[in-house]
This record gives C-alpha cells, sequence and structure tokens, in this order.
C-alpha cells in the first residue's frame, strides 16, 4: 500500500499539482471534447512522483484520470457504448501510473548511484573524494564565522597481522565495525570518511581544541571496547589537529592530523596526540 509524505513542503506541492490538474480539466472542458489535453495532465502526475513520491503520483494519477473523463464528459463527449469511457478511463489511468512507477524508480536509481559514487564501498561512510569536498566547504565556512575546526586522523593499530591470521575478510568485518561505530556517535554536523587501506578521518566542524579531546578519547575507547568484544587484538592511534584559523587546503589539513598520528605511532601506538593550528 503505497503513503503520502506529509511535510509541510510536500503537502504544498502536492495542492499545488492538484490544483493544477483542476485548472487543466476547466481548459479541458472548455475548449470541448475535440482537443486533447492528455500531455499537460503528465506534468502534475510527473511533479508529483518526482518531488514527492509514488504515492502523491498515483494520487496525482487518478485525480487527473477522473478530471480528465469528467470534463469530457461536461463537454458533450458522446460514444456508442457505455463501455468505451470506461474503457478509456482506464487507459489514461494505467498511462499515467505507469509514468509514475518510472519517474520513482529512475529518481531512487539515480540517488544510489549518487550515494554510492560518495560512499566507501565497504564501509558505507564516506570516501576520500566526498570527504575531500565536504572538508573543503567547512574550512570555508570556518574561516567565514572564525569558527574552530577539528580533524582526527585514526589508523587501526596490528591490522596486518589481523588479515595475516584471520583472513582478508575478518578484516573487512573489523573495518565496518570500526565505521559503523564512528558513525553511530557523531553528531550529524561531523563527518566520518574512510581514506584508505584501515585509515579513517573524522571531521568535527566547530570543535575546539578541549572537547575534540572529549570526542575523540570517547570514540577510541568505543572502538577498541568492540575490538576487545569480538576479541581483535588491535588498538588505535590517533592524530588530532585542531584548527583556530583555516588551513590552506584539505590536503595540509589531513597531513597534520597524519603527522600526529605517526608521533602516536612512535610513542608505542594505542594513544592520542593532538597539536593547534593557528596560522
Amino acid at each position: 500500500m503505497f503513503s503520502i509524505d506529509r511535510r509541510p513542503n510536500h503537502l504544498v506541492l502536492l495542492s499545488i499539482c492538484l490544483l493544477a490538474a483542476l485548472f487543466l480539466g476547466f481548459l479541458d472542458y472548455i475548449s470541448g471534447y475535440e482537443l486533447s489535453f492528455s500531455v499537460f495532465y503528465l506534468l502534475p502526475v510527473s511533479i508529483a512522483a518526482w518531488y514527492i513520491g509514488l504515492g502523491a503520483g498515483i494520487l496525482l494519477s487518478c485525480t487527473s484520470a477522473a478530471i480528465w473523463q469528467i470534463s469530457n464528459y461536461l463537454a458533450g463527449e458522446v460514444f456508442s457504448s457505455p463501455a468505451i469511457p470506461l474503457w478509456n478511463a482506464i487507459t489514461r489511468l494505467g498511462f499515467f501510473i505507469v509514468v509514475s512507477i518510472l519517474l520513482t524508480r529512475l529518481k531512487k536509481a539515480l540517488e544510489v548511484e549518487r550515494s554510492q559514487a560518495r560512499s566507501d564501498f565497504l564501509t558505507g561512510v564516506l570516501n576520500s573524494r566526498a570527504f575531500d569536498q565536504l572538508a573543503t566547504t567547512e574550512i570555508q565556512r570556518s574561516s567565514r564565522y572564525d569558527h574552530p575546526l577539528t580533524l582526527a586522523y585514526i589508523d587501526i593499530d596490528n591490522f596486518k597481522a589481523i588479515n595475516d591470521e584471520f583472513g582478508h575478510s575478518t578484516g573487512d568485518a573489523l573495518l565496518k565495525t570500526v565505521a559503523t561505530t564512528i558513525f553511530n556517535n557523531l553528531r550529524k554536523s561531523d563527518y566520518v570518511a574512510r581514506l584508505g587501506g584501515d585509515e579513517f578521518a573524522v571531521l568535527l566542524t566547530e570543535t575546539g581544541a578541549e572537547s575534540a579531546l572529549i570526542v575523540v578519547a570517547r570514540l577510541q575507547a568505543l572502538v577498541e571496547e568492540q575490538m576487545q568484544e569480538k576479541r581483535w587484538p588491535v588498538t588505535t592511534s590517533i592524530g588530532l589537529v585542531t584548527c583556530l584559523k583555516s588551513p590552506p587546503s584539505t590536503d595540509r589539513l589531513i597531513q597534520m592530523a597524519d603527522e600526529q598520528m605517526y608521533v602516536c605511532k612512535r610513542s608505542g601506538k594505542d594513544c592520542i596526540h593532538s597539536t593547534i593550528y593557528t596560522g
């Protein structure tokens, strides 16, 4: 059973589409049944299906088919058999519904394709390309409003040993677990991406050094809790950079966080090392 999105903006758009169908019916009536307005009825049907959903598309399909039939009847259209107008109405309705279904499926396919182009194929979080675009936007916003910005660069310690000992399927499961744990414990305004291999980046928007350290330490604890629960002998080394002034580029921001992560590696791993960038 189909449903209709009841968000206020969608209800307004649905109302406009219904009014458009009624207006077309009026034009159909005053112009007489000899002129066909079928192609114009497709406009409100298509708008409803594309921008609101299949339920709205089917509603407009039924409404438009009924309005078309009624306007032609009032205009004096006659048939040799009572079955002919019924057949015409069913044909028009079927045509409108097919268009609605095709449009909603096309939109869904495009959305899936767009999502896949931005997501890491294994973990489902952002890929490096999408992260670069979003981070660039956040750097510009941080510069405009003079807000701090923090990046955490996370590397999984001893990940290679997992692949060697347990196999790549276990390694893949581990990466998925890390990504899911981080994603589920971030604000909607923050971003997590897999940059490649066993390395992740977490961008904390409008977050200063002290708050960022608290958040990242909590993420580290949650990830390692999952690792212990599944008996995977790995930890995380995290480099943290808080920018009080906007860095020149996303690449430079990642480089600074990466450098701090390697400080962790040289210090024995399983720790967080942070710095503050002031320009």
